[in-house]
């Protein structure tokens, strides 16, 4: 378990040294996009469905997660072990 950590948190340093720096283009992506948009062209369509698309895979792949989960390991026959008697609330 120890050694298994251990490289799990090499290979994790590994990768954070090897990123490379990206600049994103998010504004001038969206300039161009609403500029297109005004003069009739329909891309922002696509670029919007795109977003919603990526925006909605992480969360159906954790309700997919919980539902096997619950599917897995819910219990059928749970003896609750309640009494007959009153609860006297006072």
């Amino acid at each position: 378990m120890k050694k298994a950590t251990i490289v799990i948190i090499v290979l994790l340093l590994c990768v954070g040294a090897l990123t490379i720096k990206s600049s994103a283009q998010c504004a001038m992506c969206s300039a161009t996009v609403e500029t297109n948009n005004k003069s009739g062209n329909t891309q922002a369509n696509g670029l919007n469905n795109g977003i919603m698309y990526l925006l909605a895979a992480p969360y159906l792949a954790v309700a997919a997660g919980a539902y096997i989960w619950y599917k897995k390991y819910r219990r059928k026959d749970v003896d609750l072990n309640m009494r007959n008697e009153k609860i006297h609330l006072n």
